[in-house]
């Protein structure tokens, strides 16, 4: 009996681990519920952004106004690019439930180049304002516009980056739990931009060309 009790004494000192139970520190969910969280303070952010175009979208400064800048054939493009990709996200989900991993890349590469088409548009709108002298600081209104359009487009850039990481995972562990999940969050995170673009489109776009 003493040979045990010294062997465990021996034992706990040698492996300090030892001396604690080991047991899943991740909660069931956990991950899911931090990400709507962290999904809510981003429509937090969203709102004051929206707040603001409101109270300043009028403000022109002797400026152009909305009407005079916004090509919305071009933007018609833009809004069908991003919501395209909603699609084809929904589509690597319904692949990756079937546990076919190559398809489930395919549509999110193709998700990718959608978002990446999106970005590329909205950056030569703003160069092209830009460069008519319609730049942030030329009034409040664009100010305002280019506070909240330019923070969804670094959000669907940050998506990208965050897609093309977890297609490097997936083809490395393929469709593992913690995949799944990862899958998850970023397909909760890139229909939110879809519905803030709607908004954008909405708000900014279609009302800021009425007289």
């Amino acid at each position: 009996m003493s040979d045990i009790t010294a062997n465990s004494v021996d034992a706990l000192n040698t492996d300090p681990s030892a001396r604690y139970y080991v047991r899943e520190h991740h909660p069931q969910n956990g991950t899911l519920l931090g990400f709507w969280i962290y999904l809510m303070s981003d429509c937090l952010i969203f709102a004051c952004l929206f707040a603001a175009y409101a109270v300043l979208g009028r403000n022109y400064a002797g400026g152009p106004s909305g009407a005079e800048l916004f090509d919305l054939p071009l933007v018609a493009m833009n809004t069908a690019l991003l919501l395209l990709s909603s699609i084809t996200y929904g589509f690597a989900m319904l692949e990756s439930v079937r546990k076919r991993l190559r398809p489930t890349m395919a549509w999110l590469a193709i998700t990718g180049l959608l978002g990446a088409g999106f970005l590329a548009l909205e950056l030569y709108e703003f160069s092209h304002l830009i460069h008519e002298g319609a730049g942030p600081q030329r009034s409040a209104f664009l100010t305002s516009f280019f506070a909240l359009v330019g923070t969804h487009g670094l959000h669907v850039a940050f998506g990208i980056v965050w897609l093309i990481t977890l297609m490097f995972q997936l083809n490395r562990h393929g469709l593992i739990p913690e995949n799944n999940r990862r899958l998850m969050c970023l397909s909760m995170f890139w229909h939110f931009l879809d519905v803030i673009w709607i908004g954008v489109f909405t708000f900014v776009y279609l009302m800021g060309v009425l007289p």
